[in-house]
């Protein structure tokens, strides 16, 4: 097994445990390529030059690019790893504005602070991808602060 084949399996398998079943698969084509630290570890996937993912060095964890998000968004049936806000905060949101609680109508109850997600409109448009800051009770009971640090924004130039 090349070196290549092994950095695939690894993020493949970790996409499977962070999203679920069948997303390393979808994130993660056979035609992807990795940028590698200096120890040789994985730190940032790419497809045709389209960041996919980048993997934190601190937990070993995924966060998206906007094109990983669209994967997910595209494979997973909603409201799975989904943060639906109002329609008043599409345009902030999409430009990769912080999500606050009071905009966030409905979310997947799966999820837990530290996760990563996709925002989406009520019609379930994808508009960015972020880390989850709050749990989804505190989310749903709170009407102020952050719930979504967004990393990614659909519209971010």
């Amino acid at each position: 097994m090349q070196t290549n084949d092994k950095n695939l399996a690894r993020v493949r398998i970790m996409a499977d445990f962070q999203f679920g079943k069948g997303c390393g698969d979808i994130l993660f084509p056979d035609s992807v390529t990795f940028r590698l630290s200096k120890t040789k570890r994985v730190r940032q996937v790419f497809n045709s030059n389209d960041h996919i993912a980048t993997v934190r060095a601190s937990d070993g964890m995924f966060t998206l690019g906007i094109e990983g998000a669209r994967s997910l968004h595209d494979f997973l049936p909603g409201p799975h790893k989904r943060v639906v806000v109002c329609e008043d905060a599409v345009p902030f949101v999409s430009q990769g504005k912080t999500t606050f609680a009071k905009h966030v109508t409905s979310i997947d109850p799966e999820l837990r602070a530290g996760d990563e997600v996709i925002v989406v409109s009520g019609s379930d448009e994808l508009l960015a991808t972020g880390q989850l800051l709050l749990s989804p009770e505190e989310i749903l009971v709170l009407d102020r602060g952050m719930a979504v640090d967004v990393r990614r924004g659909r519209d971010q130039a």
